[in-house]
């Protein structure tokens, strides 16, 4: 007897015209870089600038953790630690330290 034809399961179906696009992988490394580089200009803040903006707490905290590191290794893996949390806000917070960065 023979076996009936397997479904190929290999590839994903393609999206219709009322399903939303996921951002490509692409998109998304591009958007954690642009985050982390924000990160940066976080961490490259003097105190009494830090201290002005509004950060969330965990934000703030990670920033000042971030200027104690002098190792290139710790540094390099807070600033990713960084955008984690960054990328964690919500879209309104992540446009007013965006905004508060543009001020400083």
């Amino acid at each position: 007897m023979p076996r009936p034809p397997m479904q190929d399961t290999s590839r994903p179906a393609l999206p219709t015209a009322d399903t939303p696009l996921a951002p490509s992988k692409s998109q998304r490394k591009r958007d954690a870089h642009a985050v982390q580089a924000l990160g940066e200009q976080l961490v490259a803040l003097s105190a009494a600038q830090l201290a002005r903006l509004d950060l969330p707490e965990a934000l703030h905290e990670a920033v000042v953790a971030g200027q104690r590191m002098r190792s290139h290794g710790a540094r390099r893996r807070q600033m990713q630690y960084i955008g984690k949390v960054m990328q964690q806000l919500d879209s309104t917070a992540l446009s007013r330290v965006r905004a508060a960065l543009a001020r400083v």
